[in-house]
């Protein structure tokens, strides 16, 4: 069976994502966003689940850093609703649940609903592992906050479910591969193109850069700068465009922005996922 690697313990959002995206893959836990990346280089699996950003904390950190060093290439994209559930040992009954452990980014998530109940929010290691210490530790008055995959696999009742104070709130995956697949094309939400660049050392390089995008009708979606090795002269840049590399006005764009970059590198050619336009 083919497998899919992700970060965290099983149960953890990423698996969620894992199991919604790819169903018939096999998922494979990891300890950190390096070993999910190492375990397909080393071909211990086929595909990594890698979250980028979310619509209410923004960009993930560290991963924009691995991307371009990763030596894997982006062949899909994924976006997953996080919905929030309370949960706790089977039997247990709202009203007596008196505390509520999770991750402290869920923590901030549920204000209102555990505001309204009178549950305490506790902070703990990771929503999955959360939802394991729970089940673990047999106390009828604490829950967990986690995903329905986490309710399943650790055995808890589900007491409340979607009780995120926003109702929008989304992660976007990257889908990694050891094989870049540049074949596909078009597709019912067009494809997107993920690369990285260093701009030349030359006055309003960057703006210089941009200007190919613009004059050829090409939609960037994403510009992103970060250092590279600790030196605040040394900008990186990280750009998602709609379109494949060889259509012609992307082409004639990605042309343009060579001539004032000393290093481009496409990460990765992909369809675009459905809810990126919803």
């Amino acid at each position: 069976m083919a497998r899919i690697a992700f970060q965290g313990e099983p149960g953890a959002y990423s698996h969620q994502a894992c199991h919604d995206a790819r169903p018939e893959f096999e998922a494979l836990p990891c300890r950190t966003f390096e070993d999910v990346i190492e375990s397909v280089r080393e071909g211990a699996a086929d595909l990594a689940m890698l979250p980028v950003e979310n619509s209410t904390y923004g960009r993930v950190a560290d991963i924009h850093r691995l991307l371009p060093q990763s030596g894997l290439h982006i062949v899909d994209e994924a976006f997953v609703r996080v919905h929030i559930n309370l949960m706790a040992l089977p039997g247990t009954a709202l009203k007596d649940v008196r505390e509520a452990m999770s991750h402290t980014v869920l923590l901030g998530q549920c204000r209102q609903f555990l505001g309204q109940h009178g549950i305490a929010p506790v902070t703990g290691a990771d929503t999955a592992g959360s939802a394991r210490e729970v089940a673990e530790n047999g106390t009828p008055s604490q829950a967990a906050l986690a995903s329905d995959l986490a309710a399943e696999i650790y055995g808890l009742d589900i007491l409340a479910r979607h009780i995120e104070d926003h109702d929008r709130n989304t992660t976007r995956f990257l889908l990694m591969a050891r094989e870049a697949d540049h074949s596909r094309r078009g597709g019912s939400a067009g494809m997107m193109t993920s690369f990285v660049f260093r701009v030349r050392n030359i006055p309003a390089a960057l703006y210089k850069a941009m200007g190919g995008f613009a004059t050829n009708g090409v939609n960037m979606t994403k510009l992103e700068s970060y250092m590279v090795n600790g030196s605040f002269t040394a900008t990186q840049f990280f750009a998602e465009i709609e379109g494949h590399p060889e259509d012609a006005p992307v082409a004639r764009a990605l042309e343009e922005l060579a001539y004032f970059t000393s290093e481009l590198s496409i990460l990765g050619v992909y369809p675009a996922d459905r809810p990126r336009h919803s």
